[in-house]
Parts: C-alpha cells; sequence; structure tokens
C-alpha cells in the first residue's frame, strides 16, 4: 500500500470556512477509515513551513447537519496524515454583553447540551477513559490567543462554551437558561470534536467566531440573518488570517503536552479481551500501547 501524505498540522474550517487561502504545493486527497467517508477530500498544503491538512467540517456547499457530522471520521483521517495538532474554526453565538459579534474567543471549557452524538472513538468492546478535566489542550490555546492579537482581531481568552444539538437555534427560556448558568459562548459542533481528538492523542482548539448575541440579548429583535451571514464571512477572513500566524508559532514538538499521552492509562479493558477486529480497525490508535500479536511457527498467536 502507498504510504498516505503526511501532514502536522490540522485545521476544521466551520461555517463560513470552506478553504484555506496561502497554501503553496496543495494536493487534494480522499481518505476511507473504519468509521467511514470523512465530510470532504482533505486539501493538503504547506503554510510557514509547516506541511497543514484542511477540511471543510460541513463539506463543500455546507452539506452536513451539525448532528450528522462523521467526526470519528474526520479525527481517524487526521490521525492517518500524521496531524498532532487541530485548530477548529467555529462560528458562534455570545452569551455575555463583552463578547460581542465578530470578536474572537479562544474558550478553554466545554458544557455538553447534544442528545444524538456518539461520546467516544471507540466501539463495544474496547472501555477507554481518558481524562478530559481541560477539554482544550492549553498549549495550542495559548498559540491561537498570541495570534489572534498578532492578527489584529478583539480577542478573548478563556469562556465556557455550550454545545446545543441544533440545528435548530436556543429558545429564549434555552439561552436565558445558558447565562444563568454562566456561559459564555454557545454552538453547534465543538463536540464530540474534542473528546474524539483527545482520544486519538490529537492537541485541539478552538477559534471561537461571535457572530450574533443568540437570543437573549434586548437588541436581538433586529438582528437579521442577513446581518448574521455578514458577520460569518466578515469572521472566516479573520479565522484564516489567524490560522496564517499561529502555524508560524507552533513548536515542532509535544514533549511537555499530556494530549500526546492521553490513551497511556486509559484503556481500561484487559488487553486479551479486546475484539480481534477492534484492535485491526484502531491499531493507529492502540498499537502504540497493546502489545502487537504475530504468528509463531507452529500457527498459535505469539506476543512480542
Amino acid at each position: 500500500m502507498a504510504k498516505i501524505e503526511q501532514a502536522s498540522l490540522g485545521v476544521i474550517g466551520g461555517s463560513g470556512v470552506y478553504q484555506m487561502d496561502g497554501l503553496t504545493d496543495v494536493k487534494e486527497i480522499r481518505i476511507k477509515t473504519p468509521f467511514g467517508d470523512p465530510s470532504d477530500a482533505f486539501i493538503l498544503g504547506t503554510l510557514a513551513n509547516q506541511r497543514v491538512a484542511f477540511l471543510p467540517r460541513h463539506g463543500r456547499g455546507h452539506r452536513i447537519k451539525p448532528h450528522e457530522l462523521p467526526v470519528a471520521a474526520n479525527i481517524y483521517a487526521f490521525k492517518s496524515l500524521g496531524v498532532e495538532r487541530i485548530i477548529s474554526l467555529s462560528a458562534c453565538g455570545s452569551l455575555r454583553e463583552d463578547y460581542a459579534p465578530l470578536d474572537i474567543v479562544i474558550p478553554d471549557q466545554l458544557f455538553d447540551r447534544t442528545k444524538l452524538r456518539p461520546s467516544t472513538l471507540f466501539p463495544p468492546g474496547l472501555v477507554v477513559h481518558i481524562s478530559f478535566a481541560e477539554p482544550f489542550c492549553p498549549g495550542l490555546s495559548r498559540v491561537l490567543y498570541d495570534a489572534a492579537s498578532k492578527a489584529g482581531a478583539r480577542v478573548h481568552r478563556g469562556g465556557k462554551l455550550v454545545v446545543m444539538e441544533g440545528p435548530v437555534f436556543s429558545t429564549k427560556a434555552e439561552s436565558e437558561a445558558y447565562r444563568a448558568l454562566q456561559m459564555d459562548l454557545i454552538g453547534m459542533t465543538a463536540l464530540p470534536e474534542a473528546k474524539f481528538a483527545r482520544e486519538a492523542e490529537i492537541c485541539y482548539a478552538t477559534v471561537a467566531m461571535v457572530t450574533d448575541y443568540d437570543v437573549w440579548h434586548p437588541s436581538h429583535d433586529s438582528v437579521t440573518v442577513e446581518m448574521i451571514v455578514q458577520n460569518l464571512l466578515k469572521n472566516a477572513e479573520m479565522g484564516k488570517r489567524i490560522v496564517r500566524y499561529a502555524a508560524a508559532e507552533i513548536p515542532s514538538a509535544r514533549e511537555h503536552c499530556a494530549c500526546a499521552t492521553a490513551l497511556q492509562a486509559a484503556i481500561i479493558t484487559a488487553h486479551d479481551r479486546i475484539p480481534p477486529k477492534v484492535r485491526r480497525d484502531l491499531a493507529l490508535l492502540l498499537d502504540k500501547y497493546l502489545p502487537v500479536e504475530k504468528t509463531a511457527r507452529n500457527g498459535r498467536k505469539a506476543k512480542k
């Protein structure tokens, strides 16, 4: 089998971000995974001397609803490309006055309000409990905050992001309830992306691009769909600019990042009880920690 193209940095483009500007030596590739097809073809190119893999989250033409996203396939495909860090660009609503439309936020916490989505990459027969107290990679988040500042964005560091099911937006009661819980942002796509990235030992952080004040704000009646779309397009350009600055600042090594060893103590199932098909399908994730089986001369399986 031919060796798959490699990249060190992954970028997931959210609403309004369907391509990545500034890439050189560009290739388009399609990847098959044990979880099916990703959202679209990957665009590989070089940016600030880093090989980057770009994927439009909803597919080109925005064809896939938030709860229908093939997140497992997307993350596994990034892993198969050798990606160690993923920058997520995501349009969000604001739940606080000082996080205004067109602002950029680098959130540090998640609050899960989804209902229909898988909660782990790992199928039945394999139990894995990762640590998720800090759902966004702190090191990558710092790089993104600095990059947003250099890009000229009005940027905020930290915030609690509520992930709702969608595709329908919030009711006023829901929006007010999230504010009462002191949530800061609301979106539809950071979960299970952040969970699956952690399970794949990939650093993951979000550039939250504020488009509107959700429905809680006194001026929400004056916010039109046309206005939100215009903000979306403006934010998309800023998001791509932030990625360009970040690509130049990301360090080459991850020695001090816990994301890189998230599975080390997380695989709970006894190794000899893991279904063989699961081991084969997910060898890319598991072989680092599980002894590889080989066939001995007498036909029995032996462990290396």
